[in-house]
């Protein structure tokens, strides 16, 4: 069959399938573009799904015709990267705050973010700071604490005032604090679980809500970073845990459509899937008595991560020099078949 017979049953397929009221448009020749295997072919295309209607598109049809770039349609301005964005993957200027940071993958993510330059890093916790979080503050006088409640609205954005009052501006939100709980699923109750949704799902909601209002109202392109985690795709094997699995399964989920609805704003949301990482939370992994045994039948690095070696992911996110990356989620997880 020739190209045009595949085309015109392709319109007919479109008319057939779709709702939406069509018109004709008939693309012109590309100039200048050897590449491209355009044809002066009558496409169909739905009037609904066209930014800026018919006319627009036509008229953007003709400046390429003419061998000159068309402009981006004024509509979208409020998505385009500013004119002194940074590209290079650096946290220069962008004040940052990070829930759950006052130690183990938040802290090693607030030390990766002051090592990239951030202006300024808030770590929002429950509890008082210890000792290794004074010990980088040292290092990084520009490392602060505000004391935060994440599962309860008032207190986040009360700390996300706190930050834009000090600061002037708030331009990342890492959505990190999270709790986890392994035991048989025969076993859990429904306290247990409400613990786990409240923390894990709800603070990052409304942390997220909270630091998109304040984007929104300061006009600021901001980025929303949340740590889900590899079980949220599989099974943790060493640790199994239905719920804790599910709350990171949620976040990661939620990401996509947070991602989708406030793109509009320019506003970026994608998520973080650590695997093993050496914490508080993960002391009993390497005790294990067939944890060596484990390794060999797993492959990968044969060792928990250094918290710190997640924090260049969220320094990408974070930064301008991922303006076009939103509703993504990066694995991290080099013990590869214990996913």
């Amino acid at each position: 069959m020739s190209q045009e017979g595949i085309d015109r049953l392709l319109v007919e397929h479109i008319r057939s399938v779709s709702v939406f009221p069509y018109e004709k448009i008939i693309p012109p020749t590309v100039l200048n573009a050897p590449d491209l295997s355009l044809r002066d072919t009558e496409i169909i295309l739905p009037l609904t799904m066209l930014p800026g209607g018919t006319q627009q598109v036509v008229a953007d049809m003709a400046e390429v015709a003419d061998g000159t770039e068309a402009q981006t349609s004024t509509s979208h301005r409020s998505t385009m990267p500013d004119d002194d964005f940074n590209w290079q993957i650096t946290l220069a200027r962008k004040v940052v705050a990070i829930t759950g940071a006052n130690r183990g993958i938040g802290l090693g993510i607030a030390e990766v973010c002051l090592a990239n330059s951030a202006s300024m890093v808030y770590s929002l916790d429950l509890m008082q700071p210890g000792e290794e979080f004074a010990s980088l503050q040292k290092k990084y006088p520009n490392l602060q604490f505000i004391q935060t409640d994440v599962t309860s609205e008032e207190s986040v954005e009360n700390a996300v005032d706190e930050v834009v009052k000090s600061t002037g501006r708030i331009d990342g939100l890492v959505a990190n604090a999270g709790m986890t709980k392994h035991q048989p699923a025969l076993d859990f109750e429904r306290p247990d679980l409400e613990k786990l949704f409240n923390l894990n799902v709800f603070g990052a909601y409304f942390c997220a809500q909270s630091a998109a209002r304040k984007f929104i109202e300061l006009g600021i392109k901001g980025s929303i970073v949340m740590t889900s985690s590899m079980t949220s795709y599989r099974p943790n094997r060493a640790a199994p845990s239905a719920p804790y699995g599910a709350t990171k399964a949620a976040v990661r989920n939620m990401c996509h459509t947070l991602a989708m609805e406030w793109s509009e704003h320019g506003i970026r949301v994608n998520s973080i899937s650590p695997g093993f990482v050496r914490t508080a939370m993960t002391y009993y992994v390497e005790k294990a008595a067939d944890w060596d045994l484990k390794m060999q039948y797993y492959g990968g690095m044969p060792r928990l991560a250094d918290p710190r070696e997640l924090g260049g992911a969220y320094v990408y996110l974070l930064s301008d020099a991922s303006s076009y990356t939103t509703g993504i989620d990066i694995p991290i997880a080099g013990i590869v078949g214990a996913w």
